[in-house]
Formats: C-alpha cells, sequence, structure tokens
C-alpha cells in the first residue's frame, strides 16, 4: 500500500529544499547510503515540495568508497553554496586531517544560513571548521573522549543519540544518522511525513534524541520479550491510564527493582520518560491530524490537563501545542527547533 502524505505547497517545507551530502575518499557508504536514502530517494507521494538532492565531491576526480564501490559525483564544493542542508557521513578517519578548503566552504554555508548535520565521525568535520564551539555535540561512543580531549570547547554528550542546534545538527553511532534524519523529516514537513519515511525504511518513526546510544541489551531475551513486548503493545493502548512501576511490573510479573533493570536494558531509558516520549509523539499526530482540542488531546494521551501537555511540550520541543498545530496545518513558514536532547 502507498502512502499518501500529500506535502502541499504551503506546508512548512525547508525555504532551500537542497539536501547536499559529501563524498570523498574512504567515504563510510552506510552513513552515506543513510542519507541517500532518507533525502534522496525519489518519494512521489511527498508532493513537489520534498527534498532535491545532489552529492558533492570535496576534490576533484573519482572516489572510492569502502566496500570497493567507485563513486562519481554531481559537483564539487561549489554545490555547498546552493545547499539548504548539508550532510556530512562518517569522516574516513577520526585522525585524518580535514582540507582547510573543506572547512572554509562550510563556514561560508553556514553563515549563509545552511544547515549543516554529522552522522557518527562526521562530527570530526565539523568541529575542524570551527561550528561546533560553544556548542553540545554528540559522535558514536568510540569517538567521545577524543572529540572532547581535541575540542574542549565542545560540550561532547557521550549518552545521547543526536542533538539539534538549529542549524548545527550531530548524531551518534551510524544508525543514530537515521534517527537524525528523521527528526530533520518530522522538523520540516511533520510527523506524518517522518512515519511514512520510516515505514518504507522498516524502522521505528521516532526515537528520541536523548536516548541512551549504548542499550546494554538490544533485544530482550526469548522469556523477556514475552513479558515486554506485551507490556509496550498495552502501555501503547492504554496512554491515557495512570501508570507506575509497581503496577507496570505486575503485569510484566517482575519485581519492580528487576523490572526497572530490563526495561533500561532493552530500552536504554526509563518508564517514565519512554511513556513521556510515546504520549508526546501521540499528541504531535493528533495536533495535525485532529480537530481535537488541546484539552481533549491532554486527556487522550495521559498528560491529565492541558497545562501539563503545554510544560512538557515546551520543555521538549521548545514551542506550544498550539503554535505546532498552527504550524504543521495552515502553512506557517516559521521553522521549529526541536531541543530532543532535554
Amino acid at each position: 500500500m502507498t502512502d499518501n502524505v500529500k506535502i502541499m505547497t504551503n506546508s512548512l517545507a525547508p525555504h532551500n529544499p537542497l539536501v547536499v551530502v559529501l563524498a570523498y575518499d574512504g567515504l563510510c557508504t552506510f552513513e552515506f547510503g543513510v542519507a541517500v536514502e532518507v533525502f534522496g530517494l525519489p518519494r512521489p507521494e511527498m508532493g513537489n515540495d520534498w527534498y532535491r538532492f545532489a552529492v558533492a565531491g570535496i576534490e576533484a576526480g573519482e572516489f572510492r568508497a569502502m566496500g570497493g564501490i567507485r563513486l562519481t559525483v554531481d559537483g564539487g564544493l561549489d554545490l555547498l553554496a546552493q545547499a539548504g542542508t548539508i550532510v556530512v557521513p562518517g569522516w574516513r578517519c577520526a585522525d585524518e586531517p580535514v582540507p582547510e578548503p573543506l572547512c572554509e566552504a562550510l563556514r561560508a554555508a553556514h553563515a549563509r544560513g545552511a544547515r549543516i548535520m554529522s552522522i557518527c565521525s562526521g562530527v570530526f568535520v565539523l568541529a575542524a571548521a570551527g561550528l561546533l564551539n560553544g556548542l553540545q555535540a554528540s559522535t558514536h561512543w568510540r569517538y567521545t573522549e577524543k572529540l572532547q580531549q581535541r575540542y574542549p570547547e565542545i560540550q561532547v554528550m557521550p549518552d545521547v543519540l543526536y542533538i539539534d542546534n538549529g542549524s548545527v545538527l550531530t548524531s551518534a553511532g551510524s544508525a543514530a544518522g537515521i534517527d537524525l534524519s528523521l527528526h530533520l523529516v518530522r522538523r520540516d514537513y511533520g510527523q506524518a511525513a517522518a512515519n511514512s519515511v520510516a515505514r518504507r525504511l522498516v524502522v521505528p518513526p521516532h526515537r528520541v534524541g536523548g536516548q541512551a546510544q549504548f542499550i546494554e541489551q538490544p533485544v530482550p531475551t526469548p522469556y523477556e520479550s514475552k513479558r515486554l513486548s506485551p507490556l509496550f503493545d498495552y502501555l501503547h493502548t492504554h496512554l491515557a491510564d495512570e501508570h507506575c512501576v509497581d503496577s507496570l511490573a505486575a503485569f510484566t510479573g517482575m519485581s519492580p527493582r528487576t523490572f526497572l533493570r530490563r526495561f533500561s536494558a532493552a530500552t536504554g531509558t526509563t518508564p517514565a520518560r519512554w511513556l513521556l516520549n510515546v504520549r508526546l509523539t501521540c499528541c504531535r499526530d493528533l495536533l495535525e491530524s485532529s480537530t481535537l482540542s488541546i484539552d481533549e488531546i491532554a486527556e487522550r494521551v495521559g498528560f491529565g490537563s492541558a497545562a501539563t501537555l503545554r510544560h512538557h511540550f515546551r520543555a521538549k520541543l521548545d514551542t506550544t501545542p498550539a503554535a505546532y498545530r498552527k504550524t504543521f496545518t495552515s502553512g506557517n513558514e516559521k521553522m521549529i527547533t526541536s531541543r530532543e536532547t532535554t
């Protein structure tokens, strides 16, 4: 079944929809493929305002990527002057110097208003260009100590999936690049568009940026799965109910202490934070797709009151429910900057 998201011309499309991804010798093919899949794949169901895409080589000639792949590009660093968003895949080596012409081109693009995002070790390129000075940044857990030592002016966040500083965005390990890319789609086109892209990728539509990047046990053991999976299904269909650790532990047949340990090992977060993220995601869906009042949405997703909903919405998304609804339903051209690391 094909989604029909209908990204209309009056939606919150980026002012400059051209996404340019960098290419170079030793290119990390997975991170590069993430950018191609999310931003470069033709998506006619999204309408005419969807992203445009190009690949920029940092030097002239053909590039050799990991896995024996040879790559030709659409242009050179001059493409960065046209881009609305620039994606820096994992850099070829954290200790490899970043060419100064690339740093200059990135600084010029950023000064002109382009957004620049890195995946995994691509953060070292942004750092070398001075674009992260005084900001928070994330990268793969293997590189956090080296990044902090080499660039002490950056506040390195070792335990998050991605960070959105507005015009500069960074992500942790390779797969976190998918999360950051979907976050950017959500920021540009709304929840429905991000869900559609995630569905084609067959990945979860939303992992909050502040979720731990290293999860002790990504997949529960078969025995625990029988107890945790029904709990997740139950919580999704009972968001309006009140939940506590004792009741959730009883549902799974565990002691509260064991439940908290197993839940954290399986999800990388606490039950309270997991519920908050799911409730906010549901809230955003309803704000975009329904005419329910803020009070009705608050009750339906489990916040209880509009005041509580507004508090959490502003804390996580740096905006109000009403402003979010107006932005994604009436063509308001104001950009929302998501602060999902808090």
